[in-house]
């Protein structure tokens, strides 16, 4: 064991007593107690107030497990590549959006875009709208849904003579619901590749 070359009384701060304690739980209590009465005016903004405030439990999306996707594999599987989720037609419960192709081993299968929801009344998901179909012959790499609409790039064919290797057309989609169904725009930047 080391000792100090300063004598004992020099290093009173190190030795602590019962108000020491007390100072320190009192300190503790009041940036507690005062952090629970200032709150940023977001957290406010956002707490319900009023009778018609009521907590209700948040709906679950879709799962795409057990799905019968409407794509033609024949032997093989259908696979989910991706999937989100999110209110698109805005009546408070989330939809899933699911990126489907044939699961062939080897080479680009096409791939299908699908909207998935529940009805009211079953848990059971089902298959409301065909985005993109397989026969476009479509490869959707990015993908996402946000703000009510579905966007996705998709990589496709000039002409049926393009092999299916090689996709020579790139352009961003963006679905959105619209008076009862999802209506595409496209921004006008197809480009070749």
């Amino acid at each position: 064991m080391q000792h100090s070359a300063v004598p004992e009384l020099e290093l009173a701060h190190t030795n602590t007593r019962p108000i020491h304690w007390v100072a320190t739980a009192t300190a503790l209590a009041g940036v507690v107690a005062l952090s629970s009465v200032l709150q940023p005016d977001s957290a406010r903004a956002a707490q319900a107030s009023g009778p018609q405030a009521k907590s209700a439990p948040a709906a679950s999306a879709p799962a795409t497990t057990g799905v019968d996707f409407p794509i033609q594999c024949g032997p093989l599987k259908a696979i989910v590549q991706k999937k989100a989720t999110g209110d698109l037609d805005g009546d408070g419960r989330p939809e899933t959006v699911a990126v489907v192709h044939c699961d062939a081993g080897m080479g680009t299968p096409p791939d299908g875009v699908y909207v998935l929801t529940r009805a009211a009344n079953t848990d059971k998901p089902r298959v409301v709208a065909t985005l993109v179909a397989p026969k476009a012959r479509e490869t959707v790499t990015d993908f996402a849904v946000r703000d009510g609409a579905v966007l996705a790039t998709l990589l496709g064919y000039s002409t049926e003579d393009v092999p299916s290797c090689c996709p020579d057309v790139k352009e961003t989609a963006k679905w959105q619901w619209q008076d009862g169904e999802f209506v595409r725009s496209t921004p006008g930047n197809t480009q070749s590749i």
